[in-house]
């Protein structure tokens, strides 16, 4: 049976702590946004040009856009990540508690960063494989 032996906790700064906790639910709600505002701007150039000509800088740069807030999810995934084995101490996330605060902010930014990292990376696969407006019909 393996042993954990804790490390001492170290202290952690407020920034990294709001970074890793809020930086993910910030690109997640950019994405959704960007996402909507950048799909309606592609379908009205498509409709006042017939439909047949494509846009191809807004995909471009909606895939860009998704590709920046997705790094930026798993940036703070990590850091998050990091936050908490630098205060807990502890090796194995399996038996993770969030004793005080910021312990629990470092926790729950892990969280946060898995089950909102994933919803963008299922948003944005159809940007790869469908045009902009056939992905909204």
């Amino acid at each position: 049976m393996a042993s954990e032996t804790p490390t001492r906790p170290q202290q952690v700064s407020g920034t990294r702590l709001w970074f890793g906790f809020a930086a993910t639910a910030f690109a997640w709600m950019a994405l959704g946004i960007s996402d909507v505002l950048i799909t309606w701007r592609e379908c009205i150039h498509n409709e006042e040009f017939g439909g047949a000509s494509a846009h191809t800088g807004l995909h471009a740069f909606n895939i860009i856009l998704w590709i920046v807030l997705l790094a930026i999810a798993i940036l703070a995934g990590v850091m998050s990540y990091r936050n908490w084995r630098s205060l807990a101490g502890q090796v194995n996330i399996y038996r993770a508690e969030g004793n005080g605060r910021r312990e629990y902010m470092a926790i729950v930014g892990v969280l946060i960063s898995v089950t909102l990292g994933m919803g963008m990376i299922w948003l944005g696969i159809p940007l790869l494989i469908l045009g902009l407006c056939v992905r909204t019909r």
